[in-house]
Order: C-alpha cells, then structure tokens, then sequence
C-alpha cells in the first residue's frame, strides 16, 4: 500500500519539486497540493493523506496553526514541518501543536523519503542533526512548566530512563542495547510514558525532557 502524501507550500517551484522527487517513488502518491494551510486543512479532510508536508510561513493560514487545526480535528496525518532554519521562532510552537518533525527545505531527495517512510510508520522524526541543533537554539529560552514537572512523577524510573535516552537522540535499538532489554520492551515504556505525559510521539516528548530539565543541553 501507498503513502499517501499532501505538499503543502506558498511556493509553486518547492511544491514542483517534492513532487517530482516522490512522483518518482512507487511507494509515496502525492494525493494533493495547497498553496497555504487552510487549503491543507481543506484537502486533508478531502483527500485524507498519510503524511502532510507543511511550510511553515504562509499566507491566510501558517503552517503553526494549520497543524494545530488538523491535530485538534482529530486528523489521523502525521506532519512534517518544512523550514530554511534561519527562521525558526515558529519550529517549536509547530512541534507543540502537534508535528511529528521538521526537515529543512535543502533536504536530499533519500532523506526526504526516508522522512516520510518514518512517521508514516508512525514514528517520530528525531534522528537528524537539524534536531539537535533545533534543540539547542530553543531549549535555553523555553520556561520550565513546574505542572509538567509535576507530571514526570507519574512515570516509573525505568520509564524516566527511557525518556532521557529518547531526548538524547537514542534509537529503540539503542536504546534496548543500553538498557539490555528487547526493542518490545522499549516500545511499550515509550506508549507508557506517552500515555501518561499525555503526549502525541516521540518529538513531544523529548521537548517536554528539556522544558522540564530532565535533560540540557550539555548532557543530552
């Protein structure tokens, strides 16, 4: 079966060239194009994508609330969030309201694929450096939520372990060699502690590790 995929951008040639990029794939349909979020948020409910690829700046609807829109509709799309990085006071807001990771606009064609494979499983978007260097420029200004720290105190050291390995960039494989535990095991700490954190994946996650200061930068 296909994944099916909705490009969402202002710009006429980017939209062209993912296009391009997964027309060629036999495993990615592109189901749609929009021009701004309202028309993304229009077609999703229409052509009901696996995975929305968002711009972030936009007109009549960014990206930010575009996918704060979708997320609250209950829409079952995981979103991509497409950025050039140098303007990112909005990555954060997108990934809060409920994105499943941001590639930079630059992204190779194996890369992007490669994106979309991962949260269409889904999965969460985290293993790429952008992540990190993302982190590091947010986490110093984000304010500490005292009832998310509150929060953390629902799950068991085993799980708390596991959150602080998800924020450091590990891998289920590697997080299961770190632990000496199965990649099943890992698996069900991680819906555990989503559950109880009341948290959409992975991505969400390992914000909430640095905004509560289970980690920082310097040990992540």
């Amino acid at each position: 079966m296909s994944i099916r995929v909705l490009i969402c951008d202002d710009q006429a040639l980017v939209r062209a060239g993912f296009r391009a990029i997964l027309g060629s794939r036999p495993e990615i349909e592109v189901v749609g194009e929009a021009e701004n979020g309202a028309e993304a948020v229009a077609l999703a409910e229409r052509r009901r994508p696996d995975v929305i690829l968002m711009d972030i700046r936009m007109p009549v609807l960014d990206g930010v609330e575009a996918t704060r829109q979708l997320v609250a509709e209950g829409s079952p799309a995981r979103i991509l969030v497409l950025t050039t990085f140098d303007l990112d006071e909005y990555v954060h807001a997108a990934i809060r309201a409920g994105a499943s990771g941001f590639l930079l606009k630059d992204v190779t064609p194996a890369n992007l694929v490669e994106a979309i494979r991962i949260v269409a499983g889904g999965d969460a978007l985290l293993a790429p450096s952008v992540t990190r260097r993302l982190l590091e420029r947010f986490a110093a200004t984000l304010p500490a939520d005292d009832e998310s720290s509150k929060v953390l105190g629902q799950l068991t050291p085993r799980e708390t372990e596991v959150l602080r390995l998800l924020a450091a960039g590990l891998s289920n494989a590697e997080i299961a060699s770190e632990l000496v535990v199965s990649e099943a095991t890992v698996k069900t700490h991680i819906s555990s502690l989503l559950r109880k954190l009341g948290l959409r994946d992975r991505v969400q996650a390992v914000i909430l590790a640095y905004e509560t200061g289970l980690v920082g930068l310097g040990n992540a």
